[in-house]
């Protein structure tokens, strides 16, 4: 029966597995809604800052903001990478990695230097191992509540570096909420910022009383505007690990209690075989009496 014994013991270790992928996958599910709602409270500041936005810039357009110029010659180009502190969320990380990993090696086949700007525990981890790009900035722990104020530092060393010229282009890459089953990874452009003429929300404008110059607000509310745009990728960042994780987890619950269906099967095999041997005994032990 000493097989038998293992088949329980793994069995006991098995459900143990199931009980903490079932609470982290509750967990999860209840924080979908939460992090969904932060993402609904942080759209309409977005929407009412690109609408500044394009107004200011159509209003001045004898002046070029340094974030809406675009450069001739691409030297380097940042990256600002969003990923979760935690795993056990599936393929998330994996496949923003992989999708930034095809994007960084087709600047490096044309001779572009690559810096990295990390937001969460896991980029850092993978980024810092890897030749020929260069981690500038990170910052993780962030946690649930996600604060502007937490991305305020790395975001200043990227902008510090495009307005003095040794970054030429930037790039926001980060998980997209599309829905609980979907997270799609993205590289999207995050500077140079498109012209206001070239957008297709600006169908009216009107110009302004600038307190102070236009020159100085203009430049403060495209890097508040640039900060929400980063904000809001870390919010649906944040509920696509949510998703990711209880998928995962439900999966692995899954996948356990199949395993322990087969192990009870094959316990239950082995306790029989072990009984028909144990009474083929006793009758071979009887006829030769």
């Amino acid at each position: 029966m000493s097989g038998a014994r293992e088949i329980v013991s793994k069995i006991r270790s098995v459900k143990n597995t199931r009980k903490v992928t079932k609470a982290l996958e509750m967990v999860s599910a209840s924080k979908i809604k939460k992090s969904q709602e932060l993402m609904a409270s942080s759209r309409p500041y977005a929407r009412m800052i690109r609408q500044v936005i394009s107004h200011l810039s159509e209003a001045n357009p004898e002046y070029k903001h340094p974030f809406t110029v675009t450069r001739d010659e691409i030297k380097c180009v940042a990256y600002i990478v969003i990923s979760t502190d935690r795993g056990l969320c599936g393929g998330l990380n994996t496949n923003l990695f992989r999708r930034i990993l095809a994007d960084m090696q087709t600047q490096q086949q044309a001779g572009v230097e690559i810096k990295v700007v990390t937001i969460g525990r896991k980029a850092s981890q993978f980024f810092r191992n890897l030749s020929g790009i260069q981690v500038v900035a990170h910052t993780s722990g962030i946690g649930e509540k996600p604060q502007i104020a937490d991305l305020i530092g790395v975001m200043k060393t990227v902008f510090d570096g495009y307005r003095s010229g040794e970054i030429d282009r930037l790039q926001l890459a980060y998980n997209d909420f599309i829905n609980t089953m979907v997270q799609q990874a993205l590289v999207a452009p995050l500077l140079p910022l498109p012209d206001a003429e070239d957008s297709d929300e600006l169908l009216q404008y009107w110009d302004y009383i600038y307190e102070p110059e236009a020159r100085e607000l203009l430049d403060d509310v495209l890097t508040r505007y640039i900060e929400s745009l980063v904000y809001q990728a870390v919010l649906e960042n944040l509920a696509s690990e949510h998703a990711a994780r209880m998928v995962a987890m439900k999966s692995a619950s899954d996948n356990a209690s199949n395993l322990i269906d087969d192990l009870n099967l094959a316990y239950n095999k082995a306790r029989q075989a072990a009984i028909t041997q144990e009474i083929s005994e006793i009758v071979g032990g009887a006829a030769a009496v």
